[in-house]
């Protein structure tokens, strides 16, 4: 039996929330599955992503593959980094070092993109109050 770590569709119509499971390749979609190991909401910003990450490395390590997706939904709560460092045999205090430089750089990125957000949004502002002015000052002259 090869097992696959998918989502799982479920939610209302229009507002998806995925489950993230392992399942047999052969079950579809929304059938049948062996465990829940999270889930994923892409419908808020930004997304929602809960991992167990015990259960996934236990599947990992089992040898269950993941979709593309959910690869890069353990990706990014890096689950996959550390599979990855774990396959290769890295020792436990590299593996924490390792993790402990990954979630300052996510730290950092969501900052970055926090002042992105912030300078985007005052941009829209200033575009927003310019051509009001110009109007009110070519209608003065006319009267």
């Amino acid at each position: 039996m090869a097992v696959r770590l998918r989502l799982r569709r479920i939610g209302q119509k229009k507002q998806p929330i995925y489950k993230i499971v392992a399942a047999d390749s052969r079950s579809p979609r929304d059938g049948r599955f062996i465990e829940v190991i999270g889930t994923y909401n892409p419908m808020i910003d930004p997304a929602l992503i809960t991992v167990n990450e015990e259960k996934a490395m236990r599947w990992l390590t089992k040898g269950a593959e993941p979709t593309e997706t959910v690869r890069s939904l353990l990706k990014r709560k890096g689950v996959w980094i550390k599979w990855d460092l774990m396959r290769r045999g890295k020792p436990a205090e590299f593996i924490a070092s390792e993790m402990e430089k990954w979630n300052l750089q996510q730290a950092a990125k969501v900052e970055r993109e926090a002042e992105k957000k912030a300078r985007r949004a005052a941009r829209k502002k200033e575009a927003a109050v310019e051509p009001a002015a110009p109007a009110a000052e070519a209608a003065a002259p006319q009267q």
